[in-house]
C-alpha cells in the first residue's frame, strides 16, 4: 500500500511538472490518457537533444550558433504570450520546485528500501525526468536571454557599419567622383571614366610585361607589348570619353582578358608592388623634370616679344623717322607742367600695352581734357611710341613721349643700379649664371635674369621728382594694367603726410615683408618688421613734395648700395620699394587696384568688375599667347583692331 501511495505521488508530481513545462513552452496538451506520457517523452527527447547538441550554454556560444528560424519562432511566440500566462508559468514552476525538494529525499529512501527492481527503476526514471524538466526550463530562459543579447550586440555592430557605408558613398560622390576601378557600381559615370580605365589597364600591362620578360615568358611579353600599342593608339590624346575611338570597348575587353591571363601566370604581390613603386618613382622624376622645363619655358615666353608687336614697333618707327620734324610734335605741350591737371607717369617699351593703358584711362575719364600722360620709353621704341600716338591721339587729353637715354643725369656715378650692372659679378649673375649647361642648373636665377630688371625703365620710378620737377602729385601706372573707372578721385585722397598711396596685398600669412626680404641679414632684421604688410606697384599715387622733403631717392640709394652683393633681397623693384617707402605708405581702398590677372586663375569676377584698375602682374601677360583667356577680353576691348598698323601686323583679336 505504501508502495502504491509513493508511485501515485510520483505520477502526480510528473503530471504537475509536465503542465509547468508545457506552459513554459506554450505547447497545447492532448486530453487523452496517452497525452501525458507521449508529450513528456517528446519534451524529454527535445531537451536531451538540445543539451547534448549544444553543450554548455554561454552568450558567446548562442551568438555564433543559434538558428535563425528558431530565433524567428521564439520572437513570434514571445509576441503571442501574455503577462497572465507568464505569471502562471512562474507559479507552476515554483510549486514543482517545492514538491520536488520536499519529497526528493523520501523518494530516494523508498527506492533504496524496496526489493522490487522494477519499481526502483521506474522511480529513478521519474526523478531524472523531473530534474531534466527543471533544467530544461532554465535552459529555455537562458536561450531567450542569449538571443536578446545577441540581437543587441548585432545591432551595435551592424548599425555603425551601415552608417559608415553610407558615409563612404557620400564621400565617393562628393569628393572622389563617381569613377573607381575598384567599385562595380556607378551612380553616373564621369566624362573620362573610360579614359582612366584604359590608362589603368596600360599601367598594369607595363607591370606584367616587365615581370614576364624577367621570367623569360617571351610570348606573353610580346602579347602585352602588342596590346599596349593598340591601347595607346586607341587612347591617343583623348582626355574625355567622347574623344575616344569607337573601338575602345573592344580594346578594353581584349586587354582585360590578357591582364587576367597575365595575373594567373605572373601575379606575386611583392613583385607587382615593387614594379609599381618603381614606376611611381620614375613618374615623379619625370614630373619634376617637366616642372623645371615648364618654369624655364614660361620665363622665356615672358621675356619674348610676339611677332605682331615687334612688327608694329618696326613699322611705326620707320614711318616716324620719315616724318618731317615739324610733324613729330604733340599739341597742348603747355599742360605738361600744370599742377592743376591730373598727371600720369607711364614707363614702357611696349607700344601696344601703352596704348591700352592710355585708351582705357581716357575712355573712362569724366574730363579727358584734364588728363596728362607722361610716357618714357627707350631709344629703340621712341619712334614707334611717338608715331602711334600721333596717328591715334588720346582725344582731348595731353600726351608727351620721352627717351630715357636723354636723361643725362641718370648715370652710373649717380645711380647705384647702373653702377652695379657694370660690375663683373652682376654680369656673371645675369648673363652666365656660373655657366649652366642644363635647365636645372641656375634655375633659381631664372626669374631674375629678365631684361626688365636690367632696364632703367623699371628703376625710373625711384626718380620721379628728378623726371618731373615741376609737378606736385603723379599717378604712376604700369604698362600691364587696364583702367576701368575714372581715376580723378585719387588726387583728392588725403595721404596723411605719406609719400606713397598704394593698395596693400598682404593676407593672413603671405605678401608680408619676410616674403621679399632676407631677415637673416642684420641690416634687415634690425630695421624692419617681418610681418609688415606689403603693397602693390602698378597704380601708385606719389606726393612729390613730401618725397623731396624726406629725400626718398637718397633712402633708395642707401639701401641699393648695401645690396650690392644681393644679400638683402633678390633683384627687382618691389623689395627696394618696400624698404624705401617703409612707414611712408598710405593704404588705399582695395577696389582701386585688383592684382593677379597674370597668374591667378580664380579671382572673383565681381572684384574685377568693381575694380578701378586691374593688373596683369605675373608671366601671363594679356599680349602673350600664354595669357589666361578668361581675363584677356578686359584688355583687348581697348585695342583698335581697325587700325591699319594693327591689320598689317596681323594682331588679331584673341578674345
Amino acid at each position: 500500500m505504501a508502495y502504491s501511495g509513493r508511485l501515485l505521488f510520483v505520477f502526480a508530481l510528473e503530471a504537475l511538472l509536465f503542465v509547468a513545462t508545457a506552459w513554459d513552452a506554450e505547447t497545447p496538451i492532448a486530453a487523452d490518457h496517452h497525452g501525458v506520457q507521449n508529450s513528456s517523452t517528446k519534451l524529454i527527447a527535445a531537451a536531451s537533444a538540445t543539451r547534448h547538441g549544444k553543450g554548455a550554454s554561454t552568450v558567446e556560444f548562442d551568438k555564433k550558433n543559434y538558428s535563425s528560424s528558431w530565433m524567428a519562432d521564439e520572437l513570434d511566440n514571445a509576441e503571442q504570450s501574455s503577462k497572465t500566462s507568464a505569471n502562471q508559468r512562474e507559479a507552476a514552476l515554483d510549486i514543482a520546485k517545492i514538491f520536488y525538494n520536499k519529497y526528493d529525499n523520501i523518494a530516494s529512501v523508498s527506492v533504496l528500501q524496496t526489493t522490487d527492481k522494477e519499481s526502483a527503476q521506474l522511480f529513478g526514471t521519474s526523478a531524472k525526468l523531473a530534474r531534466r524538466r527543471l533544467e530544461e526550463a532554465k535552459w529555455e530562459k537562458r536561450e531567450k536571454k542569449s538571443v536578446n543579447v545577441g540581437q543587441q550586440d548585432d545591432e551595435v555592430i551592424i548599425k555603425p557599419e551601415n552608417a559608415a557605408v553610407e558615409r563612404s558613398k557620400a564621400v565617393d560622390s562628393a569628393f572622389l567622383g563617381k569613377y573607381s576601378i575598384w567599385r562595380r557600381e556607378f551612380d553616373s559615370e564621369s566624362s573620362d571614366s573610360t579614359v582612366r580605365l584604359i590608362r589603368d589597364q596600360m599601367i598594369m600591362a607595363r607591370v606584367y610585361s616587365v615581370i614576364a620578360k624577367s621570367k623569360n615568358k617571351l610570348s606573353l611579353y610580346l602579347e602585352l607589348m602588342k596590346q599596349l600599342k593598340e591601347s595607346q593608339r586607341t587612347l591617343g590624346d583623348a582626355s574625355t570619353d567622347s574623344e575616344i575611338r569607337h573601338s575602345a570597348s573592344q580594346r578594353i575587353k581584349e586587354m582585360g582578358q590578357l591582364l587576367s591571363k597575365a595575373r594567373d601566370q605572373l601575379f606575386e604581390c611583392k613583385v607587382v608592388t615593387q614594379n609599381l613603386r618603381s614606376m611611381l618613382q620614375s613618374a615623379d622624376e619625370q614630373v619634376r623634370g617637366l616642372k623645371k622645363q615648364s618654369t624655364f619655358l614660361s620665363q622665356l615666353a615672358a621675356k619674348t616679344i610676339p611677332n605682331g608687336i615687334h612688327c608694329l614697333s618696326m613699322r611705326l618707327s620707320i614711318d616716324y623717322y620719315l616724318l618731317p620734324p615739324d610733324k613729330r610734335k604733340f599739341p597742348r605741350s603747355e599742360n605738361l607742367e600744370n599742377p592743376n591737371l591730373y598727371h600720369y607717369a607711364l614707363f614702357s617699351d611696349n607700344v601696344l600695352a601703352a596704348s591700352v593703358v592710355v585708351n582705357s584711362t581716357i575712355m573712362n575719364a569724366k574730363d579727358p581734357e584734364k588728363h596728362v600722360f607722361h610716357l618714357v620709353t627707350d631709344k629703340l621704341n621712341f619712334g614707334a611710341m611717338n608715331m602711334w600716338f600721333l596717328v591715334n591721339p588720346p582725344g582731348e587729353a595731353t600726351i608727351h613721349v620721352e627717351n630715357v637715354d636723354d636723361f643725362k643725369w641718370l648715370n652710373s656715378s649717380y645711380c647705384p643700379v647702373l653702377r652695379q650692372l657694370e660690375s663683373s659679378a652682376m654680369k656673371e649673375y645675369y648673363f652666365r649664371a656660373n655657366h649652366p649647361t642644363t635647365i636645372s642648373a641656375g634655375s633659381s636665377n631664372l626669374k631674375y635674369r629678365n631684361p626688365k630688371y636690367l632696364s632703367m625703365l623699371n628703376h625710373l620710378r625711384f626718380y620721379l621728382p628728378e623726371v618731373y620737377p615741376k609737378l606736385d602729385k603723379v599717378l604712376f601706372l604700369d604698362d600691364d594694367i587696364v583702367v576701368q573707372k575714372d581715376l580723378t578721385g585719387l588726387w583728392s585722397v588725403d595721404l596723411k603726410g605719406n609719400v606713397n598711396g598704394a593698395v596693400e596685398t598682404c593676407g593672413e600669412s603671405f605678401h608680408r615683408f619676410d616674403k621679399y626680404l632676407n631677415f637673416s641679414n642684420p641690416h634687415i632684421s634690425q630695421n624692419f618688421d617681418p610681418n609688415a604688410c606689403g603693397w602693390a606697384y602698378g597704380m601708385n599715387l606719389f606726393d612729390l613734395k613730401v618725397w623731396k622733403k624726406k629725400d626718398i631717392t637718397g633712402i633708395y640709394h642707401k639701401w641699393q648700395t648695401l645690396n650690392a652683393n644681393r644679400s638683402l633681397w633678390k633683384l627687382g623693384t618691389l623689395p627696394p620699394g618696400l624698404i624705401t617707402f617703409y612707414g611712408l605708405t598710405f593704404p588705399l581702398n582695395k577696389s582701386w587696384h585688383v592684382l593677379g590677372l597674370g597668374y591667378n586663375p580664380s579671382i572673383d569676377p565681381s572684384k574685377i568688375k568693381k575694380a578701378a584698375v586691374i593688373h596683369y602682374n605675373g608671366n601671363m601677360k594679356p599680349w602673350l599667347e600664354l595669357a589666361m583667356t578668361r581675363y584677356r577680353p578686359y584688355w583687348t576691348k581697348y585695342i583698335k583692331y581697325d587700325d591699319p598698323y594693327i591689320r598689317i601686323c596681323k594682331l588679331t583679336n584673341y578674345s
